[in-house]
C-alpha cells in the first residue's frame, strides 16, 4: 500500500472520458506549488509515433505535466501497442501484467515524489489478468485496493453518465476505498439538461465533492483545464500551499 497522503487514484466512468487530461492538469497544479509531482499510468494500451517516439499518448501527456524527472517506463511499466483491453493487448505480445511489477513501479516513484496521481485504465473494473495466470483473475479495482489511495472519479458528461457514475461509486465504496471527489468532463457538448444531470450526480455521489466541471475544450491542455478545477477543494485534498489558478 502507498502512503494515502501522497496522492490519489484516478478512475472513470468509461474509457476516453478525460482521465488523463484531468490527471495531467492536477499534476501540473501540484508542480506549481513547488512540489515534486508525477502522474502515473502503470498500464496503457495503444501506442503511436509522437515526436519520433513510439509511445502511448496518455503517457506522453503525463510525462509532460510532471514537475520532476521521470521516464516513460517509470510512468508506465506496462505499455502495449494494440489499442484494446489491456489483458488482450498483453496476450497479443506474449506478455502478462504482473501485479507485483505494477505495485513496485508505483512505490518506486512515490518514494521520490512529494505527490503522485495514479491513473487507472478504462473504467473501474477493467480485467488485468485471468484465472490461469500466476496472479489469478484481477482487475483495475483490485489495483486500486492494493494501492490504497483515495479515489477520484472522472465522469464523462453524456447520456447515461448518472448510471455509470453511481455504479462506479458503489463499486469503489464497496471495496472500502474513499471516494475523495469527482470531476465532470464534457464529452458530449450537445448534451441536454446538463444542470439537472449535475444535480443528480451531486445527490447520488453524496459526500464526495465536485472537484471540477470541464467544458469541451479545443485544446485540453493542463493550462486550459486548470481554471475549471475546484482549486480550494484540491488544496484541501492534497494538503498543499499556494495551489492557485486564474478563474475562467
Amino acid at each position: 500500500m502507498i502512503d494515502a497522503s501522497k496522492g490519489i487514484f484516478v478512475t472513470g466512468t468509461d474509457t476516453e472520458i478525460g482521465k488523463t487530461r484531468v490527471s495531467a492538469a492536477i499534476v501540473a497544479l501540484l508542480g506549481k506549488c513547488g512540489l515534486r509531482a508525477a502522474g502515473l499510468k502503470p498500464i496503457a494500451a495503444g501506442t503511436e509515433l509522437i515526436d519520433g517516439e513510439c509511445i502511448n499518448e496518455d503517457v506522453y501527456a503525463l510525462r509532460a505535466a510532471a514537475s520532476m524527472p521521470i521516464t516513460a517506463a517509470e510512468i508506465c511499466p506496462y505499455q502495449f501497442a494494440a489499442a484494446c483491453a489491456p489483458h488482450v493487448a498483453a496476450a497479443l505480445e506474449g506478455r502478462r501484467i504482473e501485479r507485483a511489477g505494477v505495485l513496485a513501479a508505483v512505490a518506486a516513484v512515490a518514494q521520490r515524489a512529494d505527490r503522485i496521481v495514479v491513473e487507472g485504465v478504462g473504467g473501474f473494473r477493467v480485467p488485468l489478468g485471468d484465472a490461469a495466470g500466476p496472479d489469478g483473475a484481477w482487475d483495475s479495482a483490485d489495483l486500486a485496493v492494493e494501492l490504497g489511495l483515495p479515489v477520484l472519479l472522472v465522469v464523462g458528461l453524456r447520456l447515461g453518465c448518472i448510471n455509470h457514475a453511481l455504479l462506479s461509486a458503489e463499486a469503489i465504496r464497496a471495496r472500502g476505498l474513499h471516494l475523495c471527489g469527482w470531476v465532470a468532463n464534457t464529452v458530449d457538448p450537445d448534451m441536454p439538461w446538463v444542470a439537472e444531470n449535475l444535480d443528480a450526480l451531486a445527490h447520488g455521489l453524496g459526500s464526495a465533492p465536485c472537484l471540477g466541471l470541464i467544458p469541451r475544450l479545443p485544446a485540453p491542455t493542463p493550462e486550459a483545464i486548470a481554471p475549471y478545477l475546484n482549486v480550494p477543494a484540491l488544496h484541501t485534498l492534497f494538503k498543499t500551499q499556494d495551489l492557485t489558478t486564474e478563474t475562467p
